[in-house]
């Protein structure tokens, strides 16, 4: 039964690859590989690794995907449209490899598989969310922490840098170049002349607030 679901779902990850790579939309291919993420987390757990398999679907087929989509809908990118075939010799090396990856695979399955040598029971706890959580705060704490505590300077970096650039001082007077005003703006004793003052610099529009030229930036 194990075996059968194995195939399924390798079958499955392969259809989504092909599917990821064939699709000129950008959101498809990432709905795509979405689904060889979900794929892979459902081998894991017929492989005895379920704490990998829920890493694979909470961080790759939810933080990460989600990060990608978002920046393909942010930059608005389009369906490719297809041109000419480029790079023609690349064609026979793609099928070359596919096949060597193939026969690589039914090697695995097959010869490994039917060795005499090879264990049929379980030998290893690594994928047990129990052992990895064990090894986590044992033997591999102080590496754990320090990870921690980069990843908390990272973030705090991040947000230094993104501030820094962004900050004017309480004094600073920021005015628009392009606009259009109206006399009564300009001038008060001209209550109710709504002639248009338009200006095309941020210059014009400084002095004719009687903002600083310190103040002002081109």
């Amino acid at each position: 039964m194990v075996a059968i679901l194995f195939i399924l779902f390798a079958g499955l990850a392969i259809g989504c690859a092909v599917s990821m790579v064939a699709q000129r939309n950008p959101l498809y291919s990432a709905i795509s590989l979405i689904g060889v993420f979900i794929s892979l987390a459902c081998l894991y757990v017929t492989l005895a690794a379920p704490f990998i398999a829920a890493v694979q679907v909470i961080v790759y087929a939810g933080a990460i995907m989600v990060l990608v989509v978002f920046v393909i809908m942010l930059l608005n990118v389009e369906q490719a449209d297809p041109g000419p075939l480029r790079m023609r010799s690349l064609v026979p090396i793609a099928i070359g490899l596919a096949a060597v990856l193939f026969a690589e695979a039914v090697f695995f399955i097959f010869f490994v598989h039917a060795s005499p040598a090879t264990p049929t029971r379980n030998i290893s706890d690594v994928g047990l969310t129990s052992s990895i959580g064990a090894s986590l705060f044992t033997s591999y704490l102080l590496p754990f922490e320090i990870t921690s505590i980069l990843l908390l300077m990272a973030v705090v970096g991040a947000m230094t840098l993104a501030r820094r650039g962004g900050l004017l001082p309480a004094s600073a007077a920021v005015v628009p170049g392009d606009q259009v005003f109206s006399r009564e703006l300009l001038d008060r004793r001209e209550v109710g002349d709504l002639t248009a003052v338009a200006t095309h610099s941020t210059a014009e529009a400084a002095d004719l607030l009687g903002v600083e030229k310190e103040s002002s930036s081109d």
